[in-house]
């Protein structure tokens, strides 16, 4: 008797190693060149992102400085941050102010260009020359950009309005507490439209022809109603990366601010949570408390990314 079971769990054993075989064999046929070709990105990505992000989340809870060995702290370093630290609620606020206001118009007018150049004759001429900028980096463009916002009267923006009498005397663009803000909104707004626009333009782009012509026959008479009605609702995979490149760009801005306000901006008017982080990073060398602004940054931004998930969620885009 007991050789029977043991000949029958012997034969059942055998079956379920062969169906698993196939099963294995089925899903590598089927999958696996897909997963090796994604194998070296995966690779790099552990490596360059999920590793300086677990390293970061373990360091915001000790005191490093970069000469001592790092000693934990716990969560003191966080306590800090969003009880004792004035200036990181001010980096938060002109943070978030910039974002609403920076995020949006960026979009929207990366779009909008996007939507008429494709409407034109000669879209490639003109798509060159206004994504041309934005391949030139965020720090020479602020360059080129303070010489129109330069606070004495030979700027490009005082000169011209001190000749046509508006004002008497120079307006202190990239000094002044009330203006710095807005010209440095102005200048990202500019910089940022590039990469979303090229998105926005192949998705108009892809769009098929014969969708307007059953559209027209269907009763859609202007371009406002194509817009609306055929080319968003298939256009939602790149505005969704449109959405998110937005938010990362706006809640990640230094460069420009810095180039325009310096580090620290007067009264902090410009300084944002990424100026903040590399003021404690490579200034103050107080690693363990830039890790935590560096956490609590890339939460905000998740965060953020889900949002948009959520709202330009569709079929087509998992």
């Amino acid at each position: 008797m007991g050789n029977l079971q043991t000949a029958e769990s012997k034969k059942w054993l055998g079956s379920d190693l062969k169906k698993t075989r196939i099963t294995l064999s089925t899903w590598w046929n089927k999958y696996g060149i897909g997963y090796m070709f994604l194998l070296p990105f995966l690779i790099l990505f552990l490596i360059f992102t999920v590793v300086p992000v677990v390293v970061a989340l373990g360091t915001s809870f000790t005191n490093y400085n970069m000469l001592q060995a790092p000693r934990w702290v716990g969560i003191n370093n966080y306590k800090l941050l969003l009880t004792d630290d004035d200036v990181f609620i001010i980096a938060i606020k002109n943070t978030f102010t910039f974002a609403l206001i920076s995020g949006p118009a960026g979009y929207m007018a990366s779009f909008f260009a996007a939507w008429v150049i494709n409407q034109l004759k000669f879209r490639k001429g003109f798509a060159l020359a206004f994504y041309a900028p934005s391949i030139t980096s965020g720090v020479a463009m602020s360059i080129v950009w303070l010489y129109f916002f330069s606070s004495d009267r030979y700027g490009f923006i005082n000169n011209i309005l001190i000749n046509l009498g508006i004002i008497n005397e120079p307006i202190l663009w990239n000094m002044d507490t009330k203006t710095i803000m807005p010209v440095v909104i102005f200048i990202s707004v500019w910089m940022s439209m590039g990469t979303g626009f090229l998105v926005f333009l192949a998705g108009l782009q892809n769009v098929p022809r014969e969708l307007y012509e059953a559209g027209a026959m269907d009763g859609i008479k202007s371009r406002f109603q194509e817009l609306w009605f055929l080319t968003l609702p298939l256009m939602k995979p790149q505005l969704l990366f449109g959405a998110i490149n937005s938010i990362v760009g706006s809640i990640g801005v230094f460069d420009i601010a810095v180039s325009v306000a310096g580090i620290p901006s007067p009264n902090y008017a410009a300084h944002t949570i990424v100026a903040h982080l590399y003021d404690y990073a490579f200034i103050r060398f107080q690693m363990g408390y830039a890790s935590g602004i560096a956490v609590i940054l890339f939460v905000i931004t998740f965060l953020l990314g889900r949002i948009c998930l959520k709202v330009f969620s569709s079929k087509d885009i998992y």
